[in-house]
């Protein structure tokens, strides 16, 4: 970036500072496809095919580097990094406990079955966002992540008629 060390300590106070502020920017600039749907009115299950997809078009998009900064950006850091990776890891869970939350609403008004375990349907659909993250910059088209999303979407809970 061409800025001297003594000019970035100035500014951000250290690395660690720079790294926490450009993923307190990053979250606001890009996390729009996570927190949108999540927090709209409609079923749970269309936020949730949106967040899919919204992923699959955010981690592809030609405008900025591709995958997620959150879902891979801190997973190879020293010891040393520890602090940091670990404030990257509770941004991770907190995505997951936003689609829980959302899952657990959605059984309380009957839109999943009362015997949905929305902790682990809730840790699938965040684990699919990171894979699509990590595919995303192994160079993975948008059509396949698309695909890939759709696919996700049939591990959808189907409601028990009754007999």
């Amino acid at each position: 970036m061409g800025i001297a060390p003594p000019s970035l300590y100035a500014a951000f106070g250290s690395k660690e500072s720079l790294f926490r502020e450009a993923l307190a920017l990053y979250g606001r600039r890009y996390g729009a496809f996570l927190t949108v749907p999540m927090g709209a009115q409609g079923s749970a299950r269309e936020a949730i095919a949106q967040v899919l997809q919204g992923a699959a078009r955010q981690f592809t998009d030609p405008r900025h580097p591709s995958g997620c900064m959150v879902a891979a950006g801190a997973l190879q850091m020293t010891e040393a990094q520890t602090p940091l990776a670990l404030e990257v890891a509770s941004l991770r869970q907190a995505a997951q406990q936003a689609i829980r939350a959302r899952l657990d609403r959605a059984r309380r008004d009957s839109e999943l079955p009362l015997d949905t375990d929305t902790a682990t349907l809730a840790a699938f659909f965040a684990m699919t966002i990171q894979g699509m993250a990590v595919q995303a910059r192994d160079g993975v088209k948008p059509t396949m992540l698309k695909r890939l999303a759709d696919l996700a979407m049939q591990a959808w809970p189907q409601a028990v008629l009754p007999p």
